[in-house]
């Protein structure tokens, strides 16, 4: 069985005099109990008011994809899923995908993580016969879209009738009126009709609601695919839907393995005792320390390039779901060694309100890069020479937690065997959980966002809508 990741809070549990108390032992396995109960709620479709919105159809999602796979194979919906990334890698060699929040910061999570940084520079051979990435639909930036539209029209006009010249969009928005993703979707749709008429049925692939504009924009236009939005699950609880799983299909990622490795997160959650709960201990200590410490400020501390994305899909869920009546701790997500010389002296000597957690990427992907002997030495390298980076970044590690120790500034570790998709499947379901969690220990409901209602229909009244 793959390993899961681990959960290393003691240098944090240091600053706290007595530790984490029985009482909040027992509130957390109660809000462990009342977020599973959650589930059967939803199911009965007896909602109570005092309850709703209950969005808790992500917590068994991932393990009913999969007993829908070993059940109906080519019929189930992950077989799909791959069959229509499939088709989308065939026909097209760049992909955009359209949406704004949890629409697509899960799937720029599994892609920064998981491909190459330069992926959009290699060859078609390099990325295995996948396409090129691009994101719109999460700002209204009209110099932003333009340059991206030119470079597709470009390329369609140099490769035409080609896979090498054609784009796909999938298109994500579970109402379809969310105004910055519908407008990016009505120019980059034209885009595809004009240069690709021919394919344009199977390269527009629209994740939406079972009712809404986008919808009703999918049943008018014939797409071959249309893949749905689950009700019961929330934008920033949908990174394990088609929302994410399409996307990262298309990208030649093992969707199967994700849903596995959430899966066994969730099963952990159910099962493990507090004392060895990854999800539950996450969830005490922050409380716990916000609440005795008064760090109301959350630093995911990313180190290393490839994890920054995870800790901005972190950022919108944990502020979003918690983030309501004048509570909520707020997220700050770093990347580390770069941000030591931004935030690090905040972060030391700044006021004392942060829980600091690394979240640690385990071993390089490939053989660590090793600092070679040089004649001229003036930069007094020579005595690293054969050093591997990886040891260089775990000597940063482990001196910025001694440092941040020594002054007693609280720390913990999320420590990843390494980084595939089971690893982030795990990931992505231990951090959705613990949020629901902390959510019900502390009478805040984690689903729901009244506030970005507001915004949305504030701006529409402004443009006449």
């Amino acid at each position: 069985m793959p390993e899961l990741l681990s959960y290393h809070p003691e240098a944090a549990l240091r600053e706290l005099p007595g530790g984490l108390s029985e009482d909040l032992a027992c509130a957390l396995e109660t809000a462990r109990q009342e977020t599973l109960d959650d589930v059967e709620v939803w199911q009965s479709g007896q909602v109570p008011q005092d309850r709703q919105p209950l969005d808790a159809g992500f917590i068994q999602w991932p393990e009913e994809l999969l007993a829908d796979l070993q059940l109906n194979g080519n019929a189930s919906l992950v077989t799909r899923l791959n069959s229509c990334g499939q088709r989308l890698r065939e026909q097209a060699d760049s992909l955009v995908v359209l949406g704004i929040g949890g629409s697509y910061m899960g799937m720029r999570a599994m892609f920064e993580s998981l491909r190459s940084p330069f992926w959009n520079e290699l060859s078609r051979e390099e990325r295995t016969g996948c396409p090129r990435l691009y994101f719109e639909g999460w700002n209204v930036d009209s110099d932003n879209q333009r340059a991206l539209l030119q470079l597709l029209q470009n390329r369609a006009d140099q490769f035409r009738q080609t896979p090498a010249g054609r784009t796909a969009v999938i298109v994500i928005s579970k109402s379809g009126g969310t105004l910055e993703t519908a407008v990016a979707f009505r120019l980059f749709r034209d885009l595809v009709e004009s240069s690709s008429a021919a394919a344009v049925r199977e390269l527009i692939v629209p994740v939406t609601g079972l009712q809404g504009r986008l919808r009703s924009l999918a049943e008018v236009s014939g797409w071959t695919d249309a893949f749905t939005i689950p009700d019961g699950i929330g934008g920033r609880f949908s990174v394990l839907t088609p929302v994410g799983l399409l996307p990262a299909a298309a990208c030649g990622m093992d969707i199967t393995a994700l849903l596995q490795g959430a899966a066994a997160m969730t099963e952990h959650f159910r099962t493990a005792p507090f004392e060895s709960n990854v999800v539950l201990q996450y969830a005490a200590v922050g409380h716990a320390l916000e609440q005795e410490l008064g760090a109301s400020t959350r630093v995911l501390s990313t180190w290393g390039s490839r994890l920054e994305a995870v800790g901005l899909w972190y950022d919108q869920l944990l502020s979003e779901s918690l983030g309501k009546h004048e509570l909520g701790a707020t997220p700050l997500t770093v990347v580390n060694t770069r941000d030591l010389h931004s935030r690090g002296q905040q972060h030391q000597e700044g006021r004392r309100d942060k829980l600091i957690t690394n979240l640690l990427p385990g071993a390089p992907r490939f053989e660590s890069l090793r600092v070679p002997q040089h004649e001229h030495d003036q930069d007094q390298l020579n005595r690293l020479a054969g050093t591997s980076l990886q040891t260089i970044l775990q000597a940063a590690i482990d001196g910025t937690n001694q440092a941040y120790a020594d002054d007693h500034r609280p720390t913990a570790d999320i420590r990843l065997p390494r980084l595939d998709e089971h690893v982030l499947g795990q990931l992505f379901q231990m951090l959705m959980l613990a949020t629901v969690v902390e959510g019900r220990l502390v009478g805040t409901n984690p689903y729901g966002q009244p506030g970005v209602e507001a915004y949305k229909k504030n701006m529409q009244a402004n443009l006449g809508m």
